[in-house]
């Protein structure tokens, strides 16, 4: 069912149930008010009857006759009765009443009450004089409080059909009103498509707090992400082909020309050189590549082991001794904390050291193998890790660019590489929920610094 569909039921349902609970209360209230001032004018009947009753001066009880006949409104089918009380529980029966016994027992106890039968009143009091106790009896049938009520019952129910209409018409300019901007939302999300990703969303002039404000505003940083990807993924595509298509060209090249004629044996073994560069070429970057996409952010699919941060810097410190060798990395741990355990990180190792291993190789490389330094802290807030040299720096215009496979800068591209392994450590420190920052200045040097932090619980 269509959301404003569901709306406009809703809405109806809850103001046909209101209306009826509204209705039911107006009918029940109005027929209790009519019962009760009907009852009162029986009660101000009976009084006069046990007056006449009473009254052994003619002149007064003919005075009591008027007053009933003349001063009080005339009721329709009226009749009274008086029968004289003979005991707790007897009296005077007259046949002419078809009365419940029930109703006499009340009146007997109570001293006065009411029934009703069909719009039919009677009304009993017990009167005492002189002693002597009546039981004066008046009945009469509320023919205005019958119509009164199918009147008004009547106004209740047609005015809870209209009032219905009406809230049907409400209901769907409700439905209109909370739909539309999502209706139009939904419009401008269904013609962005990968071809113009650029395109986004008009702001609303709303609250920051409003609901359409809110989803449209995570739209467009979803659009902003998406974007940013495609265009991530389109440079990669390109660059991964380019860098791929050289060495391939080569090699293909090469053994076309062996292939032409015989040649000597200095000769195979030069183009078997050239074949044996490019195929390592190749075959560093495919791994390069592969180790890349590797490096996804779902940790959940990642294998992870809690190691001490100062027993992995080492190890990757072994590590460049052997493929590096004369390498001048110094590594710093000053600040170790006393606690041992806040030295410790849950993570992928083989992946960590491969990130932190590249960030070292390239202050080697872009400092011309001058001093490093590696430094570690640790402390309850998190473990810091910075790798700073003094080499070609970067260029202010090419740090927002450093996290892009294949990116190199011009100064960087005089070195050989890739371009792939900062934007593989940065996947991988991400991954293990830290942060990397890089601050440098062409000419002085590189500071890159690492954060883990620890999770709070």
């Amino acid at each position: 069912m269509e959301i404003k569909k569901k709306i406009t039921l809703t809405y109806i349902a809850l103001s046909g149930i209101s209306t009826l609970l509204l209705c039911v209360m107006v009918f029940f209230l109005f027929r209790f008010n009519n019962e009760y001032y009907f009852v009162q004018r029986l009660v101000d009947r009976a009084k006069i009857v046990s007056s006449i009753h009473y009254q052994h001066d003619p002149k007064k009880a003919e005075y009591y006759r008027n007053l009933k006949k003349n001063g009080l409104e005339e009721l329709i089918e009226e009749s009274d009765y008086v029968l004289k009380i003979n005991g707790p529980s007897s009296f005077d029966y007259n046949t002419a009443l078809h009365l419940p016994h029930e109703f006499y027992d009340e009146v007997m106890k109570n001293g006065s009450s009411y029934t009703q039968y069909q719009g039919y009143y009677h009304y009993a009091q017990i009167f005492d004089e002189r002693g002597i106790k009546y039981m004066v009896i008046v009945g009469a049938r509320d023919i205005r409080g019958t119509r009164t009520t199918v009147y008004v019952t009547r106004i209740l129910l047609f005015g809870g059909i209209g009032f219905m209409l009406l809230a049907y018409l409400f209901g769907r300019f409700l439905a209109r009103r909370v739909i539309n901007p999502v209706a139009t939302i939904t419009k401008e999300v269904k013609r962005i498509s990968a071809s113009n990703l650029h395109s986004r969303l008009p702001m609303p002039d709303a609250d920051e707090n409003d609901a359409i404000y809110d989803l449209t505003q995570t739209f467009n940083s979803m659009l902003n992400r998406l974007q940013t990807s495609f265009e991530l993924q389109g440079n990669f595509i390109n660059n991964a082909s380019h860098e791929l298509k050289t060495p391939i060209a080569t090699i293909i090249a090469e053994s076309e020309i062996a292939l032409l004629k015989e040649r000597d044996t200095a000769e195979y073994e030069e183009v078997l050189q050239n074949i044996h560069k490019q195929a390592s070429r190749l075959g560093n970057l495919t791994e390069s590549m592969l180790k890349l996409t590797q490096t996804g952010y779902d940790g959940n699919k990642q294998v992870m082991e809690t190691v001490r941060m100062d027993e992995l810097l080492m190890e990757v410190m072994s590590g460049l001794d052997k493929t590096h060798p004369g390498n001048r990395v110094t590594l710093r741990m000053d600040g170790m904390p006393e606690d041992e355990s806040q030295l410790t990180l849950s993570c992928n190792r083989p992946l960590l050291e491969l990130a932190l291993g590249n960030i070292i190789i390239n202050g080697i490389k872009y400092s011309d193998n001058h001093n490093v330094f590696v430094t570690l802290s640790a402390d309850e807030k998190g473990i810091k890790i910075n790798v700073s040299d003094i080499g070609i720096g970067i260029p202010a215009e090419d740090l927002p660019h450093l996290y892009e496979p294949f990116f190199r800068g011009k100064e960087a591209s005089k070195y050989t590489g890739y371009g792939l392994g900062l934007p593989m450590a940065m996947r991988i420190i991400k991954m293990h929920n830290g942060d990397m920052k890089v601050q440098s200045e062409p000419g002085k040097g590189t500071e890159v610094s690492i954060l883990f932090s620890r999770q709070k619980h």
